[in-house]
């Protein structure tokens, strides 16, 4: 089998200097920047854990090998010297395909644990410093925020009464919506292990350890580590919309359920702190979770009817398993005898009308006495619980239930009483204490998860409405819905709304196309859910009002008994534009003013799909001013306005430290209501772990408190003069090149991952909307990646240079503007401070060689002139911000950025040249002769040629013929290399993509 690379190179690799250690590298390249900087040590250690572990299981060349790439990359990462890039790049291909394979299996899960490195970092250092200053720390986790104790002096001191703040929070609601979008690469597995390995680093920084406890714990670690190592990393197989459903609830029972009465607590412990002499009402939800996951059809063929009904009964069977657990332990914790005469009798009741479950339980099984009255009606709570688990896994199983509706719960309400019934008895004898433990974390788990665990959102784009209705009106002899003008539309569905005929039969479902009877099946399965378990409609693509009223008539039509909200999703630049005269046009009509539940409106803006459409610059400006647009025009109608924020991980799809995203949004657009999506690799970033789960909740709590008290300032006039200017020339050269230019989407797909995406197996939509076309049909997600993958991240900074240099060549003192408003603007800084973020990940000189190595001579022009526009906007953006370099003000963040990139680069390195062996249509191979030839390479083990010296690890070389390494015996190396047996390429290339791919997605810290 040939190299990777080319066949010259295997003769430099022996006269290299000799290369940084990995304790050298960390030192040279991480010095610390604070007293508390733990994060070195921490890192050396898992480094240095997995580096033995190679030697012991995979042999010494491996480990040395591993080690030589990390080395030369942390070289590289000092100098910035290209012929260190060079001597890397030679090394790697030198590589035969089972050491190409676990040296980037090495280094990713390096990189991984590095990422669990910073993770206790964070914690220890929140535990050590009360004082916070800065911007922006990270981009998933941001230590600047203030905590709600923190919001709350703020407050106070800029003249709020106590009063003002309490009613404030009481009003407030943050609902966190959890999506499957396809960006989460590690699997759940790897995810739980290193979980373990971040909680055994952090008690190992426990104070008056033993040495021996010491000694255990990294023990533990240890491992923690080879249990990772000795896990394929690769998905084997493409996850269904159940399996990424079961991924995402994961979070909820490990630290969402226990962590909402913990955050909760810790909001009155800041209440009781800022005078006020009560708890948070338990019946107030100022957090709530809603779930994309089974609901989300948007483009994905995948998600039926039948889907979300199972994801439905899925979670409701979560929630109660949950709350049976919890159950059971308040039966043995109030074991109390005094209680309030209103309770007494209750359990008298319960007594004389007990049915027996004794068989069921394990504790308390017989017949519980009246003089403990807590726990005889906590008694009769448990059965109807575990009635309702049976209840639940019969209609999952069977389609019906036999189960009588008194002895199951259907209700939220129903499960709140009898609880409420004991902590008001508690309260009134004098055992509120006792009353405000763990009885009082379950009301709150009730209000907040009730019997659904989360709230299922559906989203389906706004065409496959308009061809149902298409469908119906031709059924019906009315002619083309689809081809009506919109007056005559929304006229014959304000009609339909009024009628009571029915609006379709079995006749027109029989009849229909699949895709239309699919939207009616949809439907008529919500109208058979329970109703709590549901959240909203989301319209994608939504451009007109017509496409609202339509989900509220099919709505009609199906028999839904209590309607879903509708959302209209803006997401590309012509409908955000466009998103106030739609609203308007709805709030005209009385009917739709009279169905919006308690006045309040919900539109949705999209992040993602904007940013495609008109480049960061000018999508950010977009939904700047779509936001405030809408809240104008909602405020004309006496309609209240939640906007609900559909932000994606990547700065390119509207990511970005939480607190900041919401201090940064327009004032008078929060308003106490806030509604944004937490996907894929964001959701471990955000509640991956106890402290985790905590600061999510506090950061969205206290960050939109604040933006509602004290929100950001309006822009000044001259502000958005100039944001009105430079947005139209970012977005024309970001659409210039990107959809204009006639050879762009070339030039993409051949130095990029992006046809090669779909073979992660990360998700169960596919990566286009349709089939063909260029970058139009082409989903954010594997857009974003396709260019983070090469840290040359287009979408985020393309645009930006014609902007920026077109306001200040029209007028010099536009610098100075500029200037000022990166300075009092939270807005405009948000906006520069993350572009300086994607400047620190990125590394043009590595996009650079994946332009070279894989991008034909015609196109190297193009890209040639790309770089120069990535140099220009760098420069341009530093000289706005007034730094040397990205990040010159956040050493910790730089710091943390710095230390990831001798992983990085060398996983870029091998996936450059592995997708160029891959494209290589005559290196293509049947699977049976890529085994035999293999099976007889491992056999040769042949020198590389006369003459040559062998360097210390050169039994890994690719000379040819791949040689078994010391320690890499032949079944080993075949092993290795043949976990991907469907592949058609030669052994060992698909799996050393997917890795590469998975790493420096774990670099960047997001996919897409």
């Amino acid at each position: 089998m040939g190299t990777l690379g080319e066949g010259p190179v295997l003769t430099r690799i022996h006269t290299f200097p000799e290369h940084l250690s990995v304790h050298e590298a960390l030192e040279r390249v991480n010095e610390r920047v604070a007293d508390d900087d733990i994060i070195v040590e921490d890192e050396e250690l898992l480094a240095n854990s997995l580096l033995s572990i190679l030697r012991e299981l995979e042999g010494d060349d491996i480990a040395e090998a591993v080690e030589t790439v990390y080395g030369l990359s942390a070289q590289y990462n000092r100098s910035s010297d290209p012929a260190d890039l060079e001597r890397l790049q030679a090394v790697i291909a030198s590589l035969d395909p089972a050491a190409s394979i676990l040296c980037a299996s090495a280094l990713s899960h390096m990189l991984t644990f590095h990422n669990v490195a910073e993770g206790v970092q964070m914690a220890y250092r929140q535990r050590k410093v009360s004082e916070r200053h800065g911007a922006i720390e990270d981009e998933g986790s941001a230590l600047t925020e203030s905590s709600i104790t923190e919001t709350f002096e703020k407050l106070r001191a800029q003249g709020l009464t106590v009063d003002d703040i309490y009613q404030a929070l009481c009003r407030q609601r943050v609902d966190i919506v959890l999506t499957a979008h396809p960006t989460q690469s590690i699997r759940r597995s790897l995810l739980q292990k290193h979980a373990r390995i971040r909680h055994l680093l952090v008690k190992r920084r426990e104070e008056k350890m033993s040495p021996e406890r010491k000694e255990e714990l990294e023990e533990a670690i240890r491992s923690e580590i080879q249990a990772a190592w000795r896990t394929d990393e690769i998905r084997r197989s493409q996850p269904s919309p159940q399996d990424e459903m079961r991924g995402g609830m994961s979070y909820m029972h490990e630290t969402i359920w226990p962590g909402v009465p913990r955050f909760l607590r810790r909001v009155d412990t800041a209440l009781r702190h800022l005078g006020v002499q009560h708890r948070l009402p338990y019946r107030l939800p100022i957090i709530a979770f809603s779930s994309w996951m089974g609901g989300d059809r948007d483009g994905n063929p995948r998600v039926t009817a039948a889907v979300t009904q199972d994801v439905v009964y899925l979670s409701r069977l979560m929630v109660t398993n949950l709350y049976i657990t919890q159950i059971e332990a308040l039966i043995f914790d109030l074991s109390m005898w005094r209680a309030s005469a209103e309770l007494k009798q209750r359990a008298v009741e319960v007594c004389a009308g007990a049915k027996k479950h004794s068989g069921h339980y394990i504790e308390f099984w017989k017949d519980i006495p009246e003089h403990e009255p807590y726990r005889v009606v906590l008694g009769e709570v448990r059965d109807k619980l575990w009635n309702t688990r049976d209840h639940i896994q019969h209609l999952m199983a069977r389609g019906h239930s036999e189960f009588s509706p008194q002895d199951i719960y259907t209700d939220p309400e129903q499960l709140m009483e009898p609880l409420e019934l004991c902590y008001k008895s508690l309260c009134s004898v004098g055992d509120a204490a006792i009353a405000d433990s763990k009885l009082l974390d379950m009301l709150r788990q009730v209000a907040c998860f009730g019997l659904s665990l989360v709230r299922l959102d559906i989203r389906q784009e706004g065409a496959r409405h308009t061809e149902a209705l298409d469908a119906i009106t031709a059924h019906l002899g009315q002619g083309a819905y689809s081809q009506w003008p919109e007056q005559q539309r929304l006229d014959w569905l304000m009609h339909e709304l009024q009628s009571r005929r029915p609006l379709f039969g079995e006749d027109l479902v029989e009849a229909a196309s699949g895709e239309v009877r699919e939207v009616l099946a949809t439907f008529r399965t919500l109208a058979g859910l329970p109703r709590d378990s549901l959240g909203a409609y989301v319209i994608s693509m939504a451009t007109s009002a017509s496409h609202v009223l339509e989900v509220q008539l099919l709505q009609r039509a199906a028999g839904v008994k209590r309607p879903l909200r509708v959302v209209p999703l803006f997401e590309r630049l012509d409908d955000l534009s466009n998103a106030p005269a739609v609203l308007e046009q709805l709030f005209s009509l009385p009917l739709y003013r009279a169905s919006l539940e308690g006045g309040v409106q919900e539109i949705m803006i999209g992040y993602s799909d904007s940013g495609k459409d008109a480049g960061r610059l000018g999508a950010a400006w977009a939904l700047y001013k779509a936001q405030a647009r809408v809240v104008e025009v909602a405020r004309a109608h006496g309609v209240q306005l939640s906007i609900f924020h559909g932000r994606g991980g990547t700065v390119g799809r509207g990511g970005g430290p939480t607190h900041l995203a919401i201090l940064s949004q327009p004032p008078g657009t929060v308003n106490g209501r806030l509604r944004v999506t937490v996907q894929g690799e964001v959701i471990e970033q955000s509640f991956g772990e106890e402290h985790l789960c905590f600061r999510t909740l506090q950061r969205f709590t206290a960050a939109t408190l604040d933006h509602t008290l004290n929100p950001p300032c309006v822009p000044l006039p001259q502000w958005e003069a100039l944001m009105e200017r430079m947005a139209p020339l970012s977005t024309a050269e970001y659409r210039s090149v990107v959809f204009q230019h006639p050879r762009f989407v070339e030039l993409f797909r051949s130095v990029t991952p992006e046809t090669e995406f779909s073979r992660m197996n990360i998700g169960s939509r596919p990566s286009k909307r349709r089939a063909g076309g260029g970058v139009e049909t082409l989903r954010a997600i594997p857009w974003i990646f396709a260019w983070t993958q090469t840290r040359f991240h287009l979408p985020v900074w393309l645009g930006l240079a014609a902007a920026l240099c077109g306001v200040v060549e029209e007028d010099p003192r536009a610098l100075d503007e500029l200037q000022r408003m990166y300075q009092q603007w939270p807005f405009f800084r948000v906006t520069l401070d993350l572009l300086q973020m994607v400047f620190a990940k990125g590394d043009p000189r590595v996009a650079r060689l994946y332009q070279q190595e894989l991008a034909p001579p015609d196109l190297q022009q193009l890209g040639d002139e790309l770089q120069k526009k990535y140099e220009e906007s760098k420069k341009l953006v530093l000289q706005v911000c007034g730094h040397k370099v990205p990040l010159e003000s956040i050493p910790t963040l730089r710091q943390r950025l710095l230390m990831r990139e001798p992983y990085i680069t060398p996983l870029n390195v091998m996936q450059v040249l592995t997708l160029k062996k891959m494209r290589q249509e005559e290196q293509k191979t049947s699977v049976e002769g890529a085994a035999t030839a293999e099976e007889g390479a491992s056999e040769g083990g042949k020198s590389g040629g006369e003459g040559e010296k062998r360097g210390k690890f050169s039994s890994l070389v690719d000379s040819g013929e791949a040689s078994p390494a010391r320690g890499l015996t032949k079944a080993h190396s075949s092993d290795v290399v043949g976990r991907n047996p469907s592949s058609a390429y030669a052994p060992g290339l698909e799996d050393t993509l997917i890795i590469t791919m998975k790493g420096i997605a774990a670099g960047m810290q997001n996919t897409g």
